[in-house]
């Protein structure tokens, strides 16, 4: 039961984040460093890609390659989130992101 729910989680999780990356675009375009070009582009990659992992993870025959490729997305992520514990505390349209929860994205690639 508790391995049904965590997935159930998981899949809204990745899914509702997806989602936010063509609602809130403005906010993972500041974050994402100089250095990736189109940032744009790469913004609505992030987000098709956390959809159609998270969306993959709802069938067995899928979930295997799905959970392997969110875990490639993170480590792909793993720089934006060391960049943020280097620049906090920052402001990033309007939020603020401290110490505390730039460690907290770093490590669990999600807050």
């Amino acid at each position: 039961m508790l391995k049904k729910v965590s997935l159930i989680i998981l899949i809204t999780a990745y899914v509702a984040a997806g989602i936010n990356h063509f609602i809130n675009p403005d906010f993972y375009i500041d974050i994402i460093p100089d250095y990736l070009p189109q940032p744009q582009a790469l913004n609505y990659i992030a987000g098709i890609c956390e959809v159609v992992f998270g969306l993959m993870l709802i069938f067995k025959q899928s979930r295997n390659l799905g959970l392997t490729l969110l875990i490639i997305m993170l480590a792909a992520f793993l720089p934006v989130h060391i960049a943020m514990v280097q620049q906090a505390p920052m402001r990033v349209n309007g939020t603020t992101i401290t110490l505390l929860t730039a460690w907290l994205r770093c490590f669990y690639n999600r807050y």
